[in-house]
This record gives structure tokens, C-alpha cells and sequence, in this order.
């Protein structure tokens, strides 16, 4: 099935229908709320608060998008709500994971700068504020069209590539640096 669609919804088991979306899709959404909350457990725990909602909210799916951009707009929107949250403000969660690499063929150096470069990029990316960081992610990571990135974080397209821009200025000042 290349895309869950209304017609799917006509399958009586509800259970079987969430499953076939978070096989689909929970890889993603974990990514994108990985993105929001750069920490790996929470990013876990957040995602399953996600697809707990995405069942209890079934019956309110209309079918006028994709069920992908449905469910990222429920993450979105609970990545917001959480990161407005007093836990979030009050709370300190520590992350203490190990960065694991994967053994390429290039010489050592090579692979020592690569990773530096990729933690650096990808510290710059998370050090971003929210509103650059998500269409940085959603652009460069799910490689969405400025299009479906202005439907699924509700705002036009020139907002959105006005962030792209102002993003990628930041990135390259903080890269420089």
C-alpha cells in the first residue's frame, strides 16, 4: 500500500489499521520528534504519546489529506504542546548515549572528520530555534516540498521559505564560527 487513504478506514479492527500506521510512518515521526526534543528517550516516549492519540483521534480523520500529513500534524502539535509544557520548564532530563559509527571503508582520518563535521552540522541544526529547525528537518530530512511543509506546520509557503532562508543563514554563521 503505497499510501493509507479513507478507504482504509473502513477496516473494522482499529488495531490492525494502527499497527499498519505506525509500521509505516514511526520511524518517521520518531525522527521528526527527535528533531523537536533532541533526546532520544523522550523522542521514544513522545512518539508513543502520538500514535496513542493518532487512535483515539481515528474517527476524526476526513480523508482531505494524506494520513501521513494528518499524523505529522498531530506530532507537530504535541511536540509544541510538550515543549510549552511546565514539565518541559521545570523538569532537567539527561541523555547519556553513546554515539556509535559505522565502520565505512575510508581511511581513519577521513572517518574521524566526517563525524566531527556530521556532529557539528547536526549540533547547529538542534541548536536552531524551533521554527528554523522544523522546516530545516522537514525540507532537508524528509525532503518535503516548501508546499506540503506550509500545510503541515500551517503557514504559507513565502513563510516558509523565508525560514529556510533565515535557517540556512544561521547554520552557515554558526558553522563559520
Amino acid at each position: 500500500m503505497d499510501d493509507l487513504t479513507a478507504e482504509v478506514f473502513e477496516i473494522e479492527d482499529k488495531e490492525e489499521l494502527i499497527d499498519e500506521i505506525m509500521n509505516k510512518h514511526g520511524q518517521d515521526i520518531l525522527q521528526l520528534v527527535y528533531s523537536y526534543v533532541n533526546n532520544k528517550e523522550l523522542a521514544e516516549d513522545l512518539t508513543q504519546d502520538i500514535f496513542v492519540k493518532c487512535y483515539k483521534s481515528l474517527h476524526t480523520y476526513r480523508g482531505k489529506s494524506k494520513i501521513k500529513t494528518w499524523l505529522w500534524r498531530i506530532a507537530i502539535n504535541h511536540c509544541k504542546d510538550y515543549l510549552k509544557s511546565w514539565y518541559n520548564k521545570k523538569v532537567i532530563v539527561t541523555e547519556n548515549e553513546s554515539m556509535y559509527t559505522e565502520v565505512q571503508k575510508e581511511s581513519v582520518e577521513q572517518t574521524v572528520i566526517q563525524n566531527d563535521d556530521d556532529h557539528r552540522l547536526a549540533s547547529a541544526v538542534m541548536n536552531l530555534p524551533i521554527k528554523y529547525r522544523e522546516v530545516i528537518y522537514l525540507f532537508y530530512f524528509e525532503e518535503l516540498p516548501i508546499k506540503d511543509i506550509a500545510i503541515v506546520i500551517q503557514v504559507k509557503e513565502n513563510t516558509v521559505k523565508t525560514r529556510l532562508r533565515r535557517a540556512k543563514e544561521l547554520l552557515k554563521n554558526g558553522l563559520e564560527e
